[in-house]
């Protein structure tokens, strides 16, 4: 290999001011919730952005309640109502573009192309499909009704009637209205706790759907918002209502999981990833590496998607490898707000995950792995919160950064033979979100997706993009969840799929089984082998004995 060129430094300093590693303060890892307030902070500077009261058990059931009361309306309401309710939230949202970023920037910390590709343009295009293809899937269904010929059988989709969703704090505007979209298309009302890292921002997020049921004269009462930690969790699930999407951690899930069961609440889990994106030998590098860059650093790592182990063959590893790190050390970092700055990663949302992040990074160094750019946290002398871009080279299977969730901006260079050994990689762990494969032999990529064990498979993509292809569904298999979210199957995840039989014929006749006849066994047995027998002279001799048993 070439001479490489110096290493750029991070640009994180020169956007902002006082950042050295030796001066960082030691930020606390507590939750902000206190007993009755969250204290709610920018982690971009540590910025007090203001409080927002924590709503109790009690506020909890009266919020069901309110929701409950305003879906009985909403459930006989007609599409076109439904749709242009949604129509006015696209509208608000294309009006205020700029005020919805700015807000998801300063609580969330991304960087403003962030908020606007990964927020607002997955929101819209959600609206946009749900607008046309809602009603479709929504409408009952015609199926066969097999032997009962006289009967018209149907599978109907009826609301719910009160959702609630418990939300993470990676995407404050796309976690809220993901759940509430197709919720409100198919008739239900929602209950909706945000996690209480982005309790700010929320309040503002659920008034634009509030405000959209107002102008179709429909109760605002409908979407309902409640702030809080575990505890207004728990009471969200056990106070009443009639389904829930959870989208989170795996622990998390699981603790909701346990409650839900308590309460027989049907939940959809949507939990962590440990994607895998595989380069094959004969991949196009170059289409390959920016894919790479965005399922890495995009919304700083922070993305259940994410592409978390990059299993790049030996025979391109070298290669691709340079060209990572080359292309991760010119990457800016810093405040997405500043003054004519331009920046291309921004903070991480909670100190907690900055915490955890530094130190699977550090126990992957230890463990053998090694830095080809970033590889620390760096806290701000005001309270931001960043960990450099990074890119780690040599990492093995069995290290533990290879088999928990990173959730931060560090890309994993995994070194592998074949594509046998990094399918074996890939499905060696508990996760199955989503999945990636580079390879210009579309036969070749096409059969690594089909051996992979993931709920969602891109060829030549970052895996993430599956989410715009909104009649895909959205979920993973083993730990990452169950359950799909976007599409007709997340559609009807909203709905009590109830089946029904109508006549199809103004006859009416008694379908006589009482009391029982003495040739009634007999002859029933004879219908079942000339129904379900194989063989034609089988049948044949069934409907002989039955006819005879008929003419006695």
């Amino acid at each position: 290999m070439s001479a490489q060129k110096p290493r750029r430094q991070s640009h994180l300093k020169a956007a902002v001011s006082d950042v050295t590693s030796e001066e960082q303060p030691t930020l606390p890892s507590h939750s902000p919730v206190s007993v009755s307030v969250i204290t709610c902070k920018s982690p971009i500077d540590g910025s007090t952005l203001g409080t927002v009261a924590v709503d109790d058990p009690n506020a909890v059931r009266r919020a069901i309640a309110r929701a409950r009361e305003a879906q009985i309306g909403w459930a006989r309401t007609d599409f076109g109502t439904r749709r242009a309710v949604l129509r006015r939230i696209q509208d608000h949202l294309l009006a205020n573009i700029d005020t919805v970023v700015e807000a998801v920037v300063r609580d969330a910390g991304k960087t403003r192309e962030n908020a606007l590709i990964g927020e607002i343009w997955t929101v819209l295009e959600k609206l946009r499909w749900t607008t046309r293809s809602g009603e479709k899937y929504l409408q009952p269904e015609t199926v066969s009704s097999g032997l009962l010929m006289h009967k018209r059988a149907r599978l109907e989709y009826h609301p719910l009637g009160v959702m609630g969703a418990i939300l993470p704090w990676n995407y404050p505007l796309q976690n809220i209205m993901n759940p509430i979209i197709p919720a409100l298309m198919a008739g239900n009302a929602i209950v909706v706790k945000p996690s209480e890292w982005v309790a700010w921002s929320a309040p503002g997020f659920v008034d634009i759907v509030k405000k959209a049921l107002a102008a179709e004269g429909q109760s605002p009462e409908l979407v309902q918002l409640v702030q809080g930690d575990a505890e207004t969790g728990k009471a969200l699930i056990t106070g009443g209502i009639d389904g829930l999407v959870f989208i989170g951690s795996v622990p998390n899930g699981r603790r909701i999981l346990a409650t839900a069961a308590e309460a027989l609440v049907p939940v959809v889990l949507e939990l962590g990833g440990k994607d895998p994106f595989i380069v094959c030998d004969d991949a196009d590098l170059e289409q390959a590496a920016h894919a790479a860059m965005v399922g890495c650093f995009v919304n700083a790592g922070q993305n259940c998607v994410a592409s978390e182990r990059l299993l790049v063959m030996d025979g391109v590893y070298d290669q691709f490898a340079a060209k990572m790190q080359l292309m991760t050390d010119g990457l800016r970092q810093g405040d997405p707000l500043a003054q004519g700055g331009h920046v291309d990663v921004g903070a991480m949302v909670t100190p907690i995950q900055l915490e955890l992040v530094e130190s699977l990074v550090a126990s992957a160094v230890a463990e053998g792995a090694r830095i080809l750019s970033g590889g620390k946290a760096i806290r701000t002398a005001s309270g931001g919160t960043y960990y450099a871009p990074t890119v780690l080279a040599d990492v093995r299977p069995d290290m533990t950064i290879m088999n928990e969730e990173v959730f931060g901006p560090v890309m994993l260079l995994c070194r592998v033979r074949d594509e046998h050994e990094a399918i074996a990689i890939a499905n060696g762990v508990p996760f199955g979100l989503s999945s990636s494969v580079f390879s210009r032999d579309h036969a070749r990529a096409r059969r690594i997706m089909d051996r992979l064990h993931a709920g969602m498979s891109a060829m030549n993509e970052f895996g993430g993009a599956t989410y715009m292809a909104q009649d895909l569904t959205f979920g993973g298999v083993k730990h990452s969840g169950f359950g799909r979210m976007n599409g007709r199957d997340g559609l009807r995840a909203c709905c009590n799929v109830k089946a029904t039989l109508e006549d199809r014929f103004p006859i009416h006749f008694p379908n006589k089984v009482y009391p029982v006849g003495a040739g009634d066994y007999g002859q029933m047995s004879d219908v079942l082998k000339l129904l379900y027998g194989r063989g034609v002279v089988g049948r044949m001799d069934a409907l002989k004995a039955l006819a005879t048993r008929l003419f006695k």
